[in-house]
């Protein structure tokens, strides 16, 4: 059977002014993405890759077409609207970590919950720093953790309200290659195990190839089967 649609775009085109004149990041992009699961977009640096990631998480919003996360329409709200659409369904992880510097790693994990009002943010953070092999390092700074430890941490907020969906922005890029490797396979253990929809944004083909469904990206646009949620 075919998990139904939790995100979907129709015709996605995102330009901006340059001295140049136009400049067309995104063009005519449409995709549709299952429930549980895995897709990669790839393509060559500078074509688009981050920008149609931020499209499609309502970060920012395009030029012309349409977004749908589990049926709402994205591109039909505003700012607070896209944030509240996104609260508890939609995780980021990103490839320069996000860490809050003034915050413990527990700190920083606990940050969505809290922000929401979600009850046992502590008990719930502890939890999920657990899963991703941190138990010990909650009370520890970012600064006092090594690269791969902040992406685990960043991880676990990602994660910690239980999203449906996760974008992942080349998570291993400022990591060494085994650090990078633990990070992948912890992000489709996750997939695997908890049904959550990995999008993953990745240079790396070998990475690629292990997703269920891979979206290629040249000059702003899609190639192969965006539609094809099956």
């Amino acid at each position: 059977m075919i998990n139904p649609s939790i995100l979907r775009a129709e015709a996605l085109t995102k330009e901006v002014s340059s001295p140049e004149g136009t400049l067309t990041i995104v063009a005519d992009v449409s995709l549709e993405i299952a429930a549980g699961e895995s897709a990669a977009i790839v393509g060559p640096s500078g074509s688009g890759k981050s920008t149609l990631i931020g499209l499609l998480a309502g970060l920012d919003l395009p030029t012309a077409g349409r977004v749908w996360l589990n049926g709402a329409e994205l591109t039909a709200l505003d700012e607070d609207g896209r944030a509240l659409t996104r609260a508890g369904q939609v995780g980021f992880l990103f490839q320069s970590f996000e860490l809050i510097q003034a915050l413990t790693a527990l700190e920083n994990v606990m940050l969505p919950l809290e922000l929401s009002g979600a009850p046992r943010a502590s008990e719930r953070a502890r939890a999920e720093l657990d899963r991703v092999g941190l138990a010990e390092r909650g009370r520890h700074y970012p600064r006092q953790l090594s690269g791969g430890e902040q992406q685990r941490v960043a991880l676990a907020r990602a994660l910690v309200a239980a999203p449906a969906l996760l974008f992942a922005d080349e998570p291993t890029g400022n990591l060494d290659t085994r650090t990078g490797a633990q990070i992948i396979d912890l992000l489709f253990e996750l997939n695997a195990a908890r049904g959550v929809t990995l999008v993953l944004v990745t240079h790396d083909e070998r990475i690629a190839a292990r997703c269920g469904r891979v979206l290629r990206l040249d000059a702003g646009r899609l190639s192969g089967a965006g539609l094809d949620a099956g």
